[in-house]
C-alpha cells in the first residue's frame, strides 16, 4: 500500500507552506502529498508549484470539483502541472455537493451521475493524449491537447455511490474516499469498485483512503478536536451516508487513532482488505503526536 500526505494547506496556509509541507513529506519517505481544492488556492495551481519545487514525491488533487470547469480545460491544466512535475501527478476529481453547486455557483446539481459520465467522456481520452469526440446533453468535446510532456496522467473519483463507484472501476482508474470507515471500504467500496473494473475487462482500480490518523496517548482529547475540526462533514448528505453506514457519529469516529500498536493494526487491515493507498490526515495534536504517527507509517512503506 502507497502511503502519502493528505494536506489542507490550499485552504489554510501560504504557497510557502505548502511547499515547506511536501517537501517535508518527501524527506520522510512518503509516496504522495495530496490537496484538496476548497475555496483557499487553487490546488492545481498550488501542485504545479510544489512540483518544480520538490523533485520526487507523486503529487495528486483531493479533489477538484467538475462542475466550475469544463472538462477540457481541467484536462489542459492537469497536463500541464503534469509536465511541470515530471509526470507525477494524479487528478481526482469530485462532483463537490448541492449546496456548494447550486447555493454558492447557481449551477445544476439535478443529474449528478449524467454530468459526471459526460464529463469523463470528454476529460479521459484527452489526460491519454488522445482527442476527444463527444456530444452529450451537459458537455461536447471535439478538440486535442497537445502540452508537451503533459500527458498521460491518472484520473480518479471522490466516488460513493454505487453508480459514481461503477464509473471509477469501468472507465477512470480509481477512487478517492473520505469519511468512509474500515468496514464500509471492506464490505461496500472494494467490492463494488473492483466488481465493475473486472466487468469491464480493466486493471485492479486503485483505492485510495483519506483518513484521519494519529498515534497519541490522549486519544479522547484527540478524537474530541477532530469531531470539531471535521464536524462540516457530518451535514453534507454523501459523506453523511457513509458515516451512517458505518454507524458513525462524525468523521473523527472513522478515523484511526490509537496507541502506536492500535494504529499499526488498523493501518494493516486496510493494506490486508486491499486498499492500494492511504492518504493520510494527520490530526495529531502535538508535534510529538505527528512525529509518533509518522514513524509508524513508516513501517508500511
Amino acid at each position: 500500500m502507497r502511503i502519502g500526505i493528505f494536506g489542507g494547506i490550499s485552504n489554510t496556509g501560504t504557497v510557502d507552506d505548502a511547499v515547506d509541507a511536501a517537501r517535508s513529506a518527501e524527506a520522510d519517505g512518503f509516496a504522495a502529498y495530496w490537496e484538496p481544492n476548497i475555496f483557499g488556492h487553487d490546488a492545481l495551481t498550488l501542485l504545479a508549484v510544489i512540483g518544480r519545487e520538490v523533485p520526487r514525491i507523486a503529487l495528486g488533487t483531493a479533489v477538484v470539483p467538475t462542475y466550475p470547469r469544463h472538462p477540457a480545460a481541467i484536462a489542459q491544466q492537469a497536463g500541464t502541472v503534469n509536465a511541470v512535475s515530471g509526470g507525477r501527478l494524479t487528478l481526482g476529481i469530485g462532483l463537490s455537493h448541492q449546496i456548494v453547486i447550486e447555493g454558492m455557483y447557481g449551477m445544476d446539481f439535478s443529474k449528478p451521475v449524467r454530468h459526471m459520465r459526460e464529463y469523463l467522456s470528454v476529460l479521459l481520452p484527452l489526460s491519454r493524449g488522445e482527442a476527444a469526440d463527444f456530444d452529450g446533453e451537459e458537455y461536447h468535446g471535439h478538440l486535442a491537447l497537445s502540452p508537451i510532456g503533459g500527458m498521460p496522467y491518472g484520473v480518479v473519483l471522490a466516488a460513493l455511490g454505487p453508480q459514481m463507484l461503477h464509473l471509477a472501476g469501468s472507465v477512470a482508474d480509481g477512487t478517492l474516499t473520505w469519511c468512509t470507515g474500515a468496514e464500509t471500504l471492506r464490505s461496500y467500496v472494494l467490492p463494488t469498485i473492483n466488481a465493475a473494473a473486472e466487468s469491464a475487462g480493466r486493471a485492479v482500480p486503485r483505492v485510495i483512503a483519506g483518513l484521519g490518523v494519529a498515534v497519541t496517548d490522549d486519544v479522547a482529547g484527540t478524537h474530541e478536536r477532530a469531531a470539531h475540526v471535521f464536524q462540516i462533514y457530518g451535514q453534507l448528505p454523501s459523506y453523511r451516508a457513509m458515516l451512517d453506514r458505518e454507524g458513525a457519529a462524525s468523521a473523527a469516529d472513522v478515523m484511526i487513532i490509537g496507541s502506536a500498536a492500535e494504529v499499526t493494526d488498523k493501518v494493516g487491515e486496510l493494506v490486508e482488505m486491499g486498499v492500494t493507498d492511504l492518504a493520510t490526515v494527520e490530526v495529531g495534536a502535538t508535534p510529538d503526536d505527528r512525529a509518533a504517527t509518522r514513524d509508524i507509517l513508516r513501517q508500511f512503506f
